[in-house]
């Protein structure tokens, strides 16, 4: 990682990935916004985008304080030319495209949206943790 003039960290571009960017990519995104905006700058996709966020993806991030409401799906067609630090998938398997980056991690974790609330709080819980771990390694390579 490059450190600009009087210590200031280049921020690394992540971008994540599930199928519908409907639930896990966009808690991440929103995880890294909150808990890692110093060093992340967090893009999210998916590889056949629902055209909307899961309520209850909404609903657990403003348990935690965090308001999605202005978050949107996305298709990862709109990040074919885009260089990325990482890329990280969420369960999608063959069902993502191969996106260029200088890392490709694949957090497998379950799709949240078929179940009940408090299993949907564990994977959330899941992916802060994974995202509090991604800013680490990355605080850590600036070092």
């Amino acid at each position: 990682m490059k450190t600009l003039p009087y210590g200031v960290i280049m921020r690394q571009k992540v971008l994540f990935v599930c199928i519908h960017n409907s639930c896990r990519s966009q808690m991440a995104e929103a995880f890294a916004r909150a808990l890692a905006n110093d060093v992340i700058e967090p893009f999210s996709a998916g590889s056949l985008p629902s055209g909307r966020v899961d309520p209850k993806a909404t609903a657990a991030m403003q348990e935690l304080g965090y308001d999605m409401s202005a978050h949107h799906s996305k298709s990862l067609e709109q990040f074919l030319h885009t260089r990325f630090e990482y890329v990280i998938t969420m369960g999608c398997g063959d069902s993502c495209p191969f996106i260029p980056a200088v890392h490709h991690v694949d957090w497998d974790l379950p799709d949240p949206s078929g179940l009940p609330m408090d299993e949907f709080r564990q994977v959330r819980d899941l992916i802060r943790d994974r995202v509090k771990e991604l800013a680490e390694e990355i605080r850590g390579k600036n070092e």
